[in-house]
């Protein structure tokens, strides 16, 4: 008796081959697929540390993306691109190499579930093939359904119906009305049969003495399961201690069932592919190798077959394979690996991808955010745990600044607002871009720019020792300035190399210096009772220094403009006095030196305003600091009588002060009582000056 699902019109063969020649389902391999889910979904032109590179938009969507990476990700699209175009790139291993907790499984995670995602599309979905009522042929006892091991596409079957490939190919034209050019396109794709569906299907001929309408009753068409936890169309393999591990977990081996339906000993079904993480992903799938080096050269060995002739061969039998392989590595695995001269080949066939670390601070925010959690924070006691508004800054900044290199042409801070697109004084991106073209000649990868540093699981412990301190739990807050403590333990504790850490230890002084001219910003938006009032100062004296020379500038120093934000009509007066306030805290004596720095000024506000209508100079962190000291010192004669004031609050007027102080900061500044107290007190120390 035959399967019924056999006789469904849409689980035939002939139904799938003419929805392919319609367009209704697809047939392409594993890169036509990935590289077209990549490009389908959108691509935008970028500059990144002063060169322009492209984005695509699929590996940006979703609550937790991938931040930044925009080097690493245009040459893997690069790479899914030519081999998809038949280039040397389709018989490689794409090999992400980099330090650890910077991003590569997480890389490789998040490109498989859209991967998954973008085959449960109908027009994407992926088939196979399965051969029904086998126990009528004879030589395979009860066994009546054997599915392709490999999850082969129908259309290789469809490819390899007859013989020889002229027959093949007429049949095709004849019945579904290919064209030369369409079956041209189709047999780019062409490959022979795995051993076993190759020869049932020749056991299906010899017992139907050749007739195709009745071999087609044995196949029945299916959708290849997308379940993540079968490890079917994207699998992982972790490497394993040399003892456990062998060529069985990736090939599979011999079964002792199908021995014993079997009469046949020559019959490759005898081999168990799917015991094997490879054959599970061989229907147009990806395979991803974690720490691929760490694996025992006879291992490693078996992968360099697989790479390079895309088959999986047990005794002399052969299985083609249709995936991509991509694997990682972490730096001193891969070295040691190199050290071995005799694993050349190996590498020689892989496409190795330095994976850095994020070095642009304003992206880490959104990283440091996933490390803190999304979720809402409670205490041991589980009461609710505040968060600092300052606390992804200072985790932000100190993780990043440990990840630059130092340079004799920038300073760290330089370094660090470039890379972020920002403002340094006098220096330009173009310096950047020639200490990170320096650097990158470096034979030795941990010298290259963003490779060496705190990685994002080194952010993650850190936040863990914040959330577990008793300061923490007992304020009900995460103090901001708590996680330099944090981050110093983590540095003493696990970092290694002597060197790293003298250098880490600086970079936490410098964040901790960035640390403190954000609060005396903060402390100026606080006691102006305005959370922006800093940032309306700074453009003030930017406005200021462009309607200064303006020909409708009257006796009364009242000017007009047009406001690029709103669109509105202003008017402002401008206060010689102030701009010569802040451009002499800003070191410029001279009128040459003043001038020079205003036509700066004027030339960015130019520059950025084309592109960013609401740009507001804050990340000039001079301005914003010689504004911030001008305006406490005009407003309250200093900083240090604010701080005066702060500090001791015996008489009624100070505390007044505080008091307003501290309401700002709990209802327009998002602070709690545990910081905004805490900031104030750090505030009135004379900690981290720089």
């Amino acid at each position: 008796m035959f399967v019924t699902m056999a006789n469904t019109t849409n689980s035939t063969l002939q139904h799938h081959i003419a929805a392919v020649k319609e367009g209704e389902r697809c047939f392409e391999n594993v890169f036509q697929s990935v590289s077209r889910m990549i490009f389908e979904s959108g691509i935008e032109k970028i500059v990144v540390n002063g060169k322009t590179t492209y984005d695509y938009k699929i590996f940006r969507i979703g609550k937790k993306h991938i931040i930044g990476l925009y080097d690493e990700i245009n040459s893997f699209v690069s790479y899914v691109k030519d081999a998809a175009e038949g280039g040397s790139s389709k018989e490689m291993a794409y090999v992400l190499v980099g330090e650890p907790g910077n991003g590569k499984t997480f890389f490789v995670d998040f490109l498989c579930n859209c991967y998954r995602l973008f085959l449960t599309a109908p027009q994407n979905r992926r088939y196979t093939f399965r051969f029904v009522n086998i126990d009528q042929i004879g030589s395979y006892g009860k066994i009546r359904v054997i599915e392709s091991q490999t999850y082969e596409d129908p259309m290789v079957l469809a490819m390899n119906l007859f013989e020889t490939q002229g027959e093949t190919k007429n049949y095709l034209i004849d019945h579904f009305g290919f064209s030369e050019h369409e079956l041209d396109l189709l047999y780019e794709n062409n490959r022979p049969l795995g051993a076993c569906s190759g020869y049932i299907w020749n056991d299906i001929r010899a017992y139907t003495n050749g007739n195709l309408d009745e071999m087609l009753k044995f196949v029945q068409i299916v959708p290849v399961p997308l379940t993540e936890s079968l490890g079917t169309v994207t699998g992982k393999y972790p490497a394993k201690d040399k003892i456990t591990s062998s060529a069985v977990d990736l090939l599979g081996e011999e079964s002792i069932q199908r021995l014993l339906h079997i009469t046949d000993t020559n019959n490759p079904y005898r081999f168990d592919l799917r015991r094997g993480a490879l054959a599970r992903v061989a229907g147009g799938g990806i395979h991803f190798s974690d720490e691929i080096y760490k694996n025992k050269k006879d291992l490693v060995q078996v992968y360099l077959g697989v790479i390079q002739n895309r088959t999986i061969e047990i005794d002399g039998f052969k299985w083609p394979i249709d995936t991509l392989i991509l694997a990682t590595s972490n730096n001193s695995e891969f070295n040691r690996f190199l050290a071995e001269r005799e694993e050349a080949p190996i590498v020689d066939r892989c496409r190795i991808s330095y994976i850095s670390h994020n070095t642009n601070y304003k992206l880490q925010k959104d990283l440091t955010a996933y490390a803190i959690g999304s979720e809402t924070r409670t205490t041991l006691n589980r009461e609710y745990l505040h968060q600092d508004p300052n606390l992804n800054y200072a985790a932000s900044i100190a993780a990043v600044l440990s990840r630059l290199p130092r340079s004799e042409k920038l300073t760290p801070v330089e370094t660090m607002k470039l890379a972020a697109g920002e403002v340094a004084g006098e220096k330009s991106i173009k310096t950047l871009a020639e200490v990170i073209d320096t650097l990158n000649q470096d034979p030795d990868i941990t010298k290259r720019f963003g490779q060496k540093g705190l990685g994002q699981r080194n952010l993650g412990r850190a936040i863990q020792l914040l959330v577990e301190s008793s300061e923490t739990n007992e304020g009900q807050c995460m103090f901001a300035y708590d996680i330099f403590k944090a981050i110093e333990r983590i540095i003493l504790d696990y970092v290694t190399d002597a060197n790293d850490r003298a250098k880490y230890l600086e970079d936490l002084k410098t964040a901790k210096g960035l640390y403190r001219e954000r609060i005396m910003t903060e402390m100026f938006n606080a006691y102006m009772d305005e959370p922006y009032a800093i940032r309306k100062d700074v453009m003030n004296y930017v406005n200021m220094i462009i309607g200064i020379d303006a020909e409708n500038l009257g006796p009364d120093k009242m000017w007009k403009y047009k406001d690029p934000q709103t669109g509105e009509l202003k008017a402002l007066k401008i206060d010689e006095r102030y701009i010569k306030s802040i451009e002499e805290r800003l070191g410029l004596k001279t009128e040459e030196q003043r001038e020079t720095f205003r036509t700066s000024i004027r030339k960015i506000y130019g520059q950025k305003l084309s592109m960013d209508p609401n740009y507001d100079f804050m990340d000039n962190l001079e301005l914003v600091k010689a504004v911030t000291d001008v305006r406490l010192k005009s407003d309250i004669a200093g900083a240090g009588s604010l701080i005066g004031a702060l500090a001791n609050r015996t008489n009624e007027e100070n505390q007044k002060l505080y008091d307003r102080m501290i309401d700002t900061m709990l209802n327009k500044l998002n602070y709690c009582r545990t910081c905004a107290q805490k900031t104030i007190e750090y505030f009135c120390t004379q900690e981290d000056e720089k």
